[in-house]
């Protein structure tokens, strides 16, 4: 499969597993710089999702929840990535 099919894989997957605010935050906090980041960024490099993350939930040092863009998590490894949507990319 291609791009377009995985993700939009990837993102229902994501959507069918998740309620409340975490359903809400991937809906609405997914947007267009997240989308080119997976499309321009790590597509390219890996060629599917296995492991990422979208919209990833996190609890913060102040007793409230935090979402990250993306948590890549694995058994040795966490990474997260944020993405700064204030710049076009052309």
């Amino acid at each position: 499969m291609g791009f377009e099919e995985e993700y939009q894989a990837f993102l229902n997957a994501h959507l069918q597993a998740r309620s409340g605010e975490r359903f809400r935050r991937l809906q609405e906090g997914h947007n267009q710089a997240e989308l080119l980041f997976l499309k321009q960024v790590w597509w390219p490099l890996f060629y599917h999702f296995k492991y990422l993350h979208p919209e990833y939930e996190v609890d913060d040092f102040k007793d409230g929840k935090r979402y990250l863009d993306f948590a890549y998590i694995r058994p040795s490894m966490r990474i997260c990535f944020e993405i700064d949507g204030g710049m076009a990319l052309t």
